[in-house]
């Protein structure tokens, strides 16, 4: 299969997710978290009636005390909410308080940190599947702060695999393809080929998911998933980094500081196109981020903010025609609207874009779109094999008699486990 193929191939089985259902709607809530408690940048995967606990974390830049409440949504396989009774995936109360906050301390950004332990021992899911995390206020659903994505998994797959090249020969060098399999145990198989399916992340990311994958073989209760043509990504390169662990300290990607009275400003060195460049490795978050402080002993609420300036050079001082620029990662959620787009400076010859920062540490790259085709997009970095990448598989299961999705297995794989310090 060529690469147009296979573009396309990826393409379509990508336009289902590209509703991002993960949002937020209140312009004073910034840097809204869910992960593993203690574990910041992996997905937020909670076990049914497992010992594990999620950690829900956001700022209200309003610095007052508020009513948050949460709630769950059971959602299908592509993320639309199933229309069945709450008290049927969730054991206890559908609402909850969030009843723990924090004013900000030693910052001059005055936000108030409000964060909790999920899920509550009065408030249970009780099925796997896909969920909607809604924060709102006032025990009203209608005044929705923001949305986040949450995995319950069931475990009865065991899911094996490894990155490998591909043999096309024009992908070889610039792709990584994904080759797995997954034992199910404890349900009936009869059909698994139809009832089964999967979705792989590459770092996390729901933008470039791969879904509807079929097996390749169907061996007993074994699902082998080894075709050529399916579940290949491009590498990409090790992320750009940004280090605000220290306004004061500025680190080796900070071109100047502005200390203002009661806040902080931050020009970035200029980026450019990566393409390019020659493949290094380097260790990084996959794209991820993580806010600590140097100076602070608590930096979910003793951080500060900063508007941070990034910048990008292009090859001829001129905008690229007819596409559009984001600044695009985690802490963006991916979102290509309006908020994450870069205008471009005559000036400058410069693409530029303020950012409120709260400090950590951030992974982040550089995405065009085309204008005439909304889902051709192109990352600024290049493609490379070598590229270390963290791919999440997601198994799902349909029995006849379900109205939702089961999500009975969720394993990880990397694309190198060498990590050498530096690698050509």
């Amino acid at each position: 299969m060529n690469r147009t193929l296979i573009f396309l191939f990826c393409l379509l089985s990508q336009q289902s997710f590209s509703q991002n259902v993960e949002k937020i709607y209140k312009p004073n809530i910034r840097t809204a978290q869910l992960y593993k408690y203690g574990y910041p940048q992996g997905l937020p995967v909670y076990t049914l009636n497992g010992g594990e606990q999620l950690q829900l974390g956001f700022d209200d830049l309003d610095g007052n005390v508020k009513s948050y409440y949460y709630t769950y949504v059971l959602c299908d396989y592509n993320w639309a909410p199933v229309n069945v009774n709450p008290f049927d995936y969730i054991k206890g109360f559908t609402q909850n308080r969030i009843s723990t906050y924090r004013y900000s301390s030693l910052a001059f950004t005055r936000y108030t940190h409000y964060q909790a332990i999920l899920p509550d021992r009065s408030s249970l899911p009780t099925k796997s599947g896909n969920y909607l995390l809604k924060v709102f206020l006032d025990g009203d659903t209608s005044k929705l702060a923001f949305t986040k994505k949450m995995l319950v998994v069931d475990p009865k797959a065991v899911i094996t695999g490894a990155v490998v090249q591909p043999f096309t020969p024009q992908l070889f060098g610039t792709h990584q393809k994904i080759k797995f399999s997954a034992q199910i145990n404890g349900l009936n198989s009869f059909s698994a080929a139809q009832q089964v399916k999967v979705v792989i992340l590459q770092n996390n990311r729901w933008d470039v998911a791969q879904k509807d994958i079929p097996p390749t073989f169907v061996r007993g209760n074994t699902l082998e998933f080894n075709s050529e043509n399916i579940a290949v990504f491009p590498g990409g390169k090790e992320w750009r980094w940004l280090d605000l662990r220290s306004f004061r300290l500025q680190s080796d990607r900070v071109e100047r500081g502005v200390y203002n009275k009661n806040s902080t400003e931050l020009f970035l060195k200029t980026d450019i196109d990566r393409n390019g460049q020659r493949y290094i490795y380097y260790p990084d978050l996959n794209g991820m981020y993580v806010n600590t402080t140097y100076e602070t002993i608590n930096p979910l609420w003793q951080a500060d903010y900063a508007t941070t300036y990034f910048s990008l050079a292009t090859p001829d001082a001129k905008p690229y025609p007819k596409k559009d620029v984001y600044v695009a990662g985690y802490f963006t959620g991916y979102d290509l609207s309006d908020t994450w787009k870069m205008n471009f400076n005559d000036s400058t010859g410069r693409y530029e874009l303020p950012v409120f920062l709260k400090q950590g540490y951030y992974n982040y790259t550089y995405i065009t779109v085309d204008n005439n085709e909304p889902y051709a997009r192109t990352e600024l970095e290049g493609n490379y094999f070598e590229t270390e990448n963290q791919y999440t598989i997601l198994i799902y299961y349909k029995s006849f008699t379900d109205q939702s999705e089961q999500l009975i297995g969720a394993g990880e794989l990397n694309s190198r486990n060498d990590r050498p310090g530096f690698s050509f």
